[in-house]
């Protein structure tokens, strides 16, 4: 049929049972059918929850021989598995063959709906959730359901009030590691994200994005009341609260109430004494990033403020605004 060759009869005679497509071993518990008994073996295991294979480690258990073997790597350290083209090593070869593709640009798993491609068969998984709608993840305290598994221990968090992170310079713990990363540019001052039109430069990628509207025309968002309009829904509402007088935003502690939530914020740290923004020269902590900000000017000796009148310079707007009262005062 095939040609195959066995030096043992009863490995050809188990091999010709994938032609004939017979199927002598069925699980009595779901009828699933089988060509192996070994195969209906492990199968069971599922049903009876039985894992033989234990680690001599850490005690995890396995189902399979295999799959144990594969754990024992992360104890080992043993990365079997090497890239020919950059020397990277994996512990398994599906991960190898999935890091190759990076090398290759291979991306066999296409979307038949509108045709993105991917390098993983999961990734494309997740994608077609965005054509069908489906959320296969579900909270079993609030039932909110979720696109990913991952999206889903997140919101888990919610509820626990559990911050696996932790910055190593404040200590301040978040609930997601990407909301750590952007908690830290606060100590380093790093601002990846840099405007392409006045090179301003952010530590977030939503306040570019939010930034580059100045720069756009587009301002669509317009108030009934005075006419001001905005290039951000969010700015509007805010601003209507200037008319309304709302202030929705208030302390628990001492009632005073604000316009915004970022005003609360800063308020707020009177009361806890927080002060997040600590400059990398001196160590010396601030409670706002504006006041860090001028600080810094201490050390850089940048003076952005000059008098139009006898080009003298400023750290601060304020100090310039006292200076130009003399040239005021000497009008005629």
């Amino acid at each position: 049929m095939c040609n195959k060759s066995y030096t043992n009869p009863n490995s050809l005679r188990k091999h010709k049972r994938i032609h004939s497509q017979a199927q002598a071993y069925s699980c009595d518990v779901c009828n699933k059918p089988f060509t192996y008994q070994n195969d209906l073996k492990k199968h069971q295991r599922i049903h009876t929850g039985e894992r033989p294979y234990s680690c001599g480690v850490c005690h995890k258990s396995f189902s399979e021989q295999g799959s144990l073997k594969k754990h024992q790597r992360i104890h080992t350290g043993d990365r079997p598995f090497c890239c020919g083209i950059c020397n990277e090593s994996f512990t398994e070869q599906s991960s190898l063959k999935r890091h190759q593709r990076v090398h290759s640009g291979e991306r066999p798993y296409t979307c038949g709906i509108c045709n993105k491609s991917f390098t993983e068969h999961g990734s494309l998984k997740k994608h077609q959730r965005i054509h069908t709608g489906e959320r296969p993840y579900s909270c079993s305290i609030c039932n909110k359901s979720f696109s990913e598994q991952g999206s889903l221990k997140k919101h888990h968090r919610v509820h626990s009030g559990e911050h696996p992170y932790t910055c190593g310079v404040c200590n301040k713990s978040f609930s997601e590691q990407g909301s750590l990363k952007k908690h830290q540019r606060i100590h380093s001052g790093e601002r990846p994200y840099v405007c392409g039109v006045c090179n301003k430069s952010f530590s977030e990628q939503g306040s570019l994005k939010k930034h580059l509207r100045i720069h756009s025309v587009e301002r669509p968002y317009t108030c009934d009341v005075c006419n001001k309009s905005f290039n951000e829904q969010g700015n509007l509402k805010k601003h209507l609260r200037i008319h309304t007088g709302e202030r929705p935003y208030s302390c628990s502690i001492c009632n005073e109430s604000f316009s915004e939530q970022s005003g609360l914020k800063r308020h707020e740290r009177i009361h806890t004494g927080e002060r997040p923004y600590t400059c990398s020269v001196c160590n010396k902590s601030f409670s706002q990033q504006s006041s860090l900000k001028k600080h810094r000017r201490i050390h850089t000796g940048e003076r952005p403020y000059t008098c139009s009148i006898c080009s003298k310079s400023f750290t601060q707007h304020g100090s310039l605004k006292k200076h130009q009262r003399i040239h005021a005062s000497e009008l005629p």
